[in-house]
């Protein structure tokens, strides 16, 4: 990976982290000072506490992102090191996709009479999930990699000692 696309990947990952969290701040400024429509048609409240534990989920997605990218500049991404934030990326993706299918049972009461909308959004939850099997995956791969690495660097040593 060169030294322009890790600076331009960082620069994405502090603009998204720096907005995620102005968001997440204006958010919880609106639950202290905000208050629930007068008609009671839609819990702000609960809302309001799922999208911030939910940007919280993509938070800890992106600085794990960080650390990896790092690991790849440094060469060290092929470790049992790099499991521990494919894991918390995983359990991010999961964690977002749970608020997400909150957001869609607080959502689902005001949605009777277009029941579409709440089988849509849980429709994106379920692909949400998707995504995380599909890091899964890639972490599978990760391990493969990492085995072949051990075993070219255990190959190598053993061919060292017959030259």
């Amino acid at each position: 990976m060169g030294k322009l696309t890790v600076r331009a990947l960082r620069a994405v990952l502090v603009v998204v982290l720096t907005g995620t969290v102005l968001v997440q701040a204006l958010m919880v400024w609106a639950l202290v000072n905000g208050s629930d429509p007068e008609d009671g048609s839609l819990p702000l409240t609960p809302l309001r506490v799922i999208t911030i534990l939910g940007i919280g989920t993509a938070q800890v997605a992106l600085v794990c992102v960080w650390r990896l990218v790092t690991m790849v500049r440094r060469g060290t991404v092929f470790s049992h090191a790099a499991f521990r934030y494919v894991d918390v990326i995983i359990g991010a993706i999961v964690a977002a996709a749970l608020m997400w299918f909150a957001v869609t049972a607080v959502n689902a009461p005001g949605q009777r009479d277009d029941p579409g909308v709440t089988l849509i959004m849980g429709g994106i939850g379920v692909a949400i999930l998707g995504v995380a099997l599909i890091v899964l995956v890639l972490r599978m791969l990760l391990a493969q990699a990492v085995a072949r690495d051990v075993e070219a660097a255990q190959m190598q040593a053993e061919l060292d000692e017959v030259i």
